[in-house]
Formats: structure tokens, C-alpha cells, sequence
């Protein structure tokens, strides 16, 4: 499981808070397949994903409107790479939940961490270079 990293700190306290929290969803949603206690995850699931996108498109918004603050010239470009993650949440196909729960949450929480880290890593510090 990823865990929150220094590597991950920009410097912008707000931001760094948010992406910490981005850390907590994908470390619910990794609790939530190893919790064996609980049979049918479909709800919990469904709040996840929720959670998850809510939280994403606060965060999006506030990180963008940072970046038009400072002048960020890869804005527009930066734009795209969120608007593509929420899609992807988005399009959630619920009806996959019902067949397989434990190795849709495993794909969601792949995909989530290797995007948070890939994305903070690469994008996210390139508009905290001056």
C-alpha cells in the first residue's frame, strides 16, 4: 500500500494537505479489500467511489485556481489530466461491483495510487519549479 512520503511535499501547505487526504480515500479503499468481516462491499464501494470523486473535483479546483494564481503556464494542459481522472471515476460500471467487489476495489486502488503518486511526482511539482 503507498503511504504518504516527503518525495510527495510541494511546499504548498493546502495543497499537500489535500493530496494527504487523496492518500487516506486510497488507503480506505485498500482496508475495504482486506476487510473480510463484511460479505456484500457494494455500498461501501459505492461510497468510496463517491468520496473519491467529490474529493478530487475540490481539490482539482483549488489546485487550478492556484496555478491561474501564479501564472501557471501548463494550466490548460494540467486541466486536461484531471478532467481525464474524474472521467474515469465517473464512468464506473456498477455493474461489475455486483460480479467481482474485492478485484474491482483492487483495480480502483491500483489505478488511484499509480496516478496520485505519478501525477504529484511529475506534474504537480512541475508548477513548484520557479
Amino acid at each position: 500500500m503507498i503511504e504518504w512520503r516527503d518525495e510527495f511535499i510541494l511546499g504548498i501547505e493546502k495543497i499537500d494537505e489535500q493530496h494527504k487526504k487523496l492518500f487516506q480515500i486510497a488507503s480506505e479503499i485498500y482496508e475495504a479489500t482486506k476487510n473480510q468481516l463484511i460479505t456484500d462491499k457494494y455500498d461501501e464501494i459505492v461510497r468510496l467511489i463517491t468520496e473519491l470523486k467529490d474529493y478530487t473535483v475540490f481539490h482539482f479546483t483549488y489546485e487550478e485556481e492556484y496555478m491561474h494564481s501564479i501564472g501557471y503556464r501548463k494550466l490548460l494542459s494540467h486541466k486536461v489530466e484531471h478532467h481525464d481522472f474524474i472521467e474515469k471515476i465517473s464512468n464506473t460500471d456498477y455493474s461489475r461491483i455486483d460480479k467481482d467487489q474485492d478485484q474491482y476495489l483492487m483495480e480502483l486502488l491500483d489505478f488511484t495510487v499509480e496516478w496520485i503518486a505519478n501525477h504529484i511526482m511529475k506534474t504537480d511539482k512541475a508548477y513548484t519549479i520557479k
